[in-house]
C-alpha cells in the first residue's frame, strides 16, 4: 500500500494514530470487499491527514475512498458531509462513522482552486462560504447542534500554544491573541455551522458544479472566522495591504470585516506553530494591532 510519508510521520505523535496507521491495509481490504470496490493508485502524495484514492465501484462509476487519521479538527467531517449534502461539498456516497471511512463522489476533472489567480479564488470561496452558511440558517436548531462549538477547537490550539510558551518572540502580543480567541468565540444567536478549513487547496473543479467544497472540519460559531483561513493563505497579499485584503473578502462573503481583522489578528498572534520567528504573522499581527 503506498502511503505518503508525510501521513506516516504525522502518525507517529500519538499512540493512537500510530495504532491507526497500522490497520489501515486491513481496513482499506475490508471496506473494499463490503462496498464493492476496486482500489486504484491513491491520490494526494502530500496528504498530512488521511489516506485517498481513487475507486471503481461495481457499476463501473469511479469514486474516492478516504481514510482519516484520528485528528480532533476532523472528527466531525462525516456529519458535516451529511449537513450540507452536496451542497456545495463533494457528495457522500458511504460511511463508516466508527472508522471515519468515506466514500466520495469523484470531482472531475479534480482540478484545485488554488491554480486560479488568487482574486478569482476570492469570489469563489466567498461565493462557497454564503452558501454554506445559508444552509445554517435554513435548518432547525437541533440540527445545527450537533455539532462542537467553535470554542472548543480555539481551547485545543489554545493549550498547544501555551505549551510552546517558551518560544513567544512577543508575550504580550501572544497573550493579546488569546485573550481574543476566548472572546471571538462567545455564543451568538448569528453562529452558524462553519466549514473552519475553506481555502483554495480544498475546493476542486467539477461537473456537477463548477467548484466543490472538499474536507470540511464543521464546528458551529462566528460566521467572520470561515474566511480566515482563505486569507491566511494569501500571504503576499495579507502582508502588502492586510486591510484590503481582508476589506474586499469580508465583503464578498457577507461577514463583518472588523471581526475578521480581530480573527486574523488573534491567530497570527496566538496560532500554535513549529517556526515562531516568522516574521510575516508578527508583522500581520502587529499591522493589525488596534
Amino acid at each position: 500500500m503506498n502511503i505518503s510519508q508525510h501521513l506516516v510521520a504525522n502518525c507517529q505523535k500519538t499512540p493512537q494514530r500510530k495504532q491507526w496507521l497500522a490497520n489501515l491495509p486491513s481496513l482499506a481490504d475490508e471496506l473494499a470487499q463490503r462496498w464493492s470496490l476496486h482500489i486504484g493508485n491513491p491520490l494526494n502524495d502530500g496528504a498530512t491527514c488521511s489516506w485517498v484514492a481513487r475507486v471503481t465501484r461495481a457499476n463501473g462509476a469511479s469514486a474516492v475512498l478516504k481514510l482519516g487519521m484520528p485528528h480532533m479538527e476532523g472528527e466531525q467531517e462525516i456529519e458535516g458531509l451529511r449537513f450540507w449534502n452536496g451542497n456545495p461539498t463533494v457528495q457522500l456516497l458511504e460511511a463508516e462513522d466508527a472508522s471515519g471511512a468515506m466514500l466520495l463522489e469523484e470531482c472531475r476533472p479534480g482540478t484545485p482552486l488554488r491554480s486560479e489567480p488568487e482574486h478569482d479564488q476570492d469570489e469563489v470561496i466567498a461565493a462557497l462560504l454564503r452558501e454554506l452558511h445559508q444552509t445554517s440558517t435554513q435548518s432547525r436548531a437541533r440540527e445545527i447542534k450537533r455539532f462542537r462549538p467553535l470554542s472548543e477547537m480555539l481551547e485545543f490550539w489554545i493549550r498547544q500554544t501555551l505549551a510552546q510558551c517558551a518560544d513567544w518572540p512577543d508575550p504580550p502580543l501572544v497573550r493579546e491573541g488569546l485573550r481574543l480567541f476566548h472572546g471571538l468565540t462567545q455564543p451568538s444567536p448569528s453562529d452558524v455551522v462553519l466549514a473552519t478549513d475553506l481555502h483554495a487547496g480544498n475546493v476542486l473543479r467539477s461537473q456537477r458544479r463548477p467548484w466543490l467544497a472538499i474536507d470540511p472540519k464543521p464546528f458551529v460559531g462566528d460566521p467572520a472566522f470561515d474566511v480566515v483561513q482563505h486569507l491566511m493563505n494569501c500571504e503576499s497579499r495579507l502582508h502588502t495591504d492586510p486591510l484590503a485584503l481582508i476589506t474586499r473578502v469580508s465583503g464578498l462573503a457577507g461577514v463583518d470585516a472588523y471581526r475578521v481583522r480581530l480573527w486574523i489578528f488573534a491567530r497570527a498572534a496566538a496560532d500554535p506553530r513549529e517556526n515562531w520567528r516568522n516574521s510575516l504573522w508578527l508583522y500581520v499581527a502587529r499591522a493589525l494591532s488596534i
